[in-house]
């Protein structure tokens, strides 16, 4: 919506460009929707969310930002870019992940790669806490927010991934972006999905046309659909031109998963090489080399036809907190 506060964060739009070799392998016609180059703190679709929750933030007040999520989070790195460039305090409450063969927590030094390295350098203050479930890091995260506001600070919360309206009108505007970029309409869109904002802002933008948005889950949780419902319909109180939509208006598979969130899975590090060696083209083990996983089947298995859209979610920088998993 054209007077929703927004500051300027990405490179938009983001390169649309066809898969030659991809397409001919899979028989559909390949596209790929590259938010990986947002020119943004090294990529990903966050910040495209970011430009609205800051823009917020600002208006609110706030000199103090709490987060969470995993120590490999992207939306904590984006956020602590942000966070910098506005002279906002960021601060995140983050649990490790599981290694990638999902035994047990990653430890030092591997929890110091990737996106946990580029947060120092954005001076954000990671506060870890036992691994847990999304519930107790959120209430941990409140009870930080709390303390900081006991001290005096101006503190906004921002919840995990930045889920919610300002997350899903980011990329009702990008449906329209990808519209305006491509001659004629895309029968599929394809992105990972897992707080939910992104698939919901994909899928209002494109209610009512011919093509259909596909969500390929990186966290075992069913109810995501009804999560997107709900950020539906506050995206709907904001923005009058979209729809608000029930659980059955979201396309959501699980079939790639994996052994669960964060974990790397053998489908998708089979699909991030054969995006690697096929078109020069690198995903993230833990959201896009799944989702890629999930196309590639769907395509072999005749359940995608005709020009297919992948949304390249982002999330280069955890590649190198899994180094082990190449080969």
């Amino acid at each position: 919506m054209a007077d929703t506060p927004r500051v300027s964060l990405c490179c938009l739009p983001t390169p649309l460009h066809r898969l030659p070799r991809l397409s001919e392998m899979l028989g559909i016609e390949l596209w790929i929707k590259r938010d990986d180059l947002t020119g943004f703190a090294m990529g990903g679709n966050k910040g495209r969310k970011l430009e609205y929750i800051v823009a917020d933030i600002l208006a609110s007040g706030a000199d103090t930002v709490v987060t969470c999520g995993s120590s490999q989070s992207n939306f904590v790195r984006q956020l602590g870019a942000a966070c910098a460039m506005h002279g906002l305090e960021c601060h995140a409450v983050v649990m490790d992940l599981p290694r990638p063969d999902g035994t047990e927590p990653i430890g030092e030094p591997m929890a110091m790669g990737g996106n946990l390295l580029l947060d120092t350098y954005f001076r954000v203050r990671v506060h870890k806490v036992a691994d847990g479930g999304w519930s107790e890091l959120e209430a941990a995260a409140g009870s930080l927010a709390a303390q900081l506001a006991a001290e005096g600070k101006r503190v906004r919360i921002v919840p995990l991934g930045g889920s919610g309206p300002f997350g899903a009108l980011a990329f009702w505007n990008a449906a329209h972006e990808l519209q305006a970029q491509f001659e004629g309409r895309f029968d599929y869109v394809v992105t990972a999905s897992s707080s939910g904002s992104t698939q919901t802002g994909l899928t209002c933008g494109f209610h009512g046309s011919a093509t259909k948005v596909i969500g390929m889950s990186s966290d075992p949780e069913p109810e995501i659909a009804d999560d997107m419902s709900a950020i539906s319909h506050q995206l709907a109180a904001v923005h009058p031109l979209s729809p608000a939509l029930s659980s059955e208006d979201f396309t959501f598979r699980l079939d790639w998963v994996g052994p669960g969130y964060g974990v790397a899975s053998q489908a998708g590090n089979e699909a991030l090489s054969l995006m690697a060696t096929t078109e020069g083209i690198m995903l993230d083990p833990i959201y896009s080399a799944k989702a890629f996983a999930g196309l590639v089947a769907m395509a072999k298995a005749g359940e995608l036809s005709g020009s297919v859209c992948f949304w390249h979610t982002g999330g280069t920088p955890v590649l190198f907190a899994y180094g082990e998993i190449a080969g």
